[in-house]
């Protein structure tokens, strides 16, 4: 049964936040950062699994007055709306088991360049951009500009920056690629649509301990 094989991840989600209370944890860094980002990983599990066994109870309370004179076509009623959300949320479990990209938990180095469009692109690279940089304030990320090259009629022609918080690189890797939009430039007089594009490229930032720097053999 699927709610059984969810309670191991409740378990575990609850022996971490006993850790992370612990003093010995908390005065080690790098131990209570790692067990911080497991907690964090297993919440949205979590929070599915908790929500389904509640659905699951429901779901078995209001069979249990099917029965009943007075109540069963209130609970007809009531398991008409209850088991469709049942498929619902383990299609949701389901995607939420997958295996996870190593790079999930990682932050980002994103480069945006202008493409075909000429000064129409770098204003279209520009709000791209934009468009991101609100997104990383919705979800609290810190974004830091590493470079800058502007565009000769506004706009920009390339940016790169690192962006930094909760799963960015999860939430992020799919924008890899080129995108494009088409529209009536304010520039254009005759009403013609420009199609403009703009490559994106995300990269995960490597950490310390990814660096393995080998020393030459003396000779």
């Amino acid at each position: 049964m699927l709610a059984d094989k969810l309670t191991p991840f409740i378990t575990r989600y609850n022996e971490l936040s006993d850790l992370l209370s612990s003093p010995d944890i908390t005065s080690d860094i790098k131990r209570m950062t790692d067990l911080s980002k497991e907690q964090s990983n297993l919440l949205p599990i979590v929070e599915k699994a908790k929500e389904y066994q509640t659905l699951i109870s429901d779901i078995s309370d209001t069979k249990e007055m099917l029965s009943d004179a007075e109540m069963g076509e209130m609970a007809k009623e009531e398991l008409r709306e209850l088991e469709p959300q049942k498929s619902v949320i383990e299609e949701e479990i389901k995607m939420l088991l997958l295996p996870k990209d190593p790079n999930d938990d990682r932050n980002i180095i994103v480069e945006l360049r202008a493409g075909a469009g000429g000064d129409e692109a770098a204003l279209f690279c520009e709000e791209l951009f934009r468009g991101y940089l609100y997104y990383a304030k919705e979800l609290k990320w810190q974004v830091s500009i590493s470079a800058v090259t502007e565009g000769n009629a506004g706009g920009l022609k390339e940016v790169i920056a690192i962006i930094s918080g909760d799963r960015v690189f999860s939430r992020m890797k799919f924008e890899s690629g080129v995108h494009r939009v088409q529209r009536v430039p304010k520039t254009e007089s005759q009403g013609r649509l420009h199609t403009s594009a703009a490559t994106v490229a995300v990269i995960p930032q490597l950490e310390e301990e990814d660096v393995d720097i080998v020393k030459p053999k003396e000779s």
